[in-house]
């Protein structure tokens, strides 16, 4: 688990963790605070953090890249169905344009294809309902749902400089893997300490 500080393009506070959990983020927020580290804003992967708590204290961003990975995870990288195809599309151009314009292209997508979402199928034997295309109204409802998070930067892109995207900190952890590599033979304890003092460089 690592904090970076996106002004100084610096790890400031990282540690091993077995479960993420609430509770620690919350405590090592608390702590960075108390060595006199000014939060501005937090960016961050849904997955790794809780947004809906700390949004309630700070900016919360998104990270872009991380939204689009998961769309991709629901519809693939070449979809088929034109649906997908024009989805895939709109999200792609989630770090190349403004919240206006994409708040427009989704809207305008889910008006086109609310019918195509809705459709159901009926099991003959149990009479229970599915979604047809349950992985298409999964893809946009995680677009709908992180919505507001997502253009955190533009909302403040006046008073804060949010980036918005993890790239910085992405791009740690790929030097760290890239040499951990490079010594496969080593013991837990000796990658943990080579990857404490590769965080602590970069």
């Amino acid at each position: 688990m690592v904090f970076r500080s996106y002004e100084l393009r610096k790890n400031i506070y990282f540690a091993e963790i077995k479960n993420e959990r609430l509770e620690d983020y919350v405590n090592w927020v608390k702590y960075i605070k108390s060595l006199w580290w000014e939060i501005k804003a937090i960016v961050c992967d849904w997955r790794r953090f809780n947004l809906n708590y700390f949004s309630k204290f700070y900016p919360v961003q998104m990270c872009q890249f991380h939204q689009i990975q998961i769309i991709t995870r629901y519809i693939t990288k070449k979809p088929k169905l034109e649906a997908n195809i024009r989805l895939r599309e709109i999200t792609l151009l989630l770090t190349k344009t403004d919240k206006e314009s994409f708040t427009f292209w989704l809207d305008e997508w889910y008006e086109k294809y609310k019918t195509f979402l809705d459709e159901i199928s009926i099991n003959p034997i149990s009479w229970k309902t599915r979604y047809i295309h349950s992985r298409t109204r999964s893809a946009y409802n995680s677009l709908k749902r992180n919505l507001k998070y997502l253009w955190t930067w533009y909302d403040y892109i006046w008073t804060i400089d949010i980036p918005n995207t993890t790239n910085s900190l992405d791009w740690s952890f790929t030097h760290l893997k890239t040499k951990l590599k490079l010594h496969p033979w080593l013991k837990k304890e000796r990658r943990l300490k080579v990857a404490f003092s590769l965080l602590d460089w970069k």
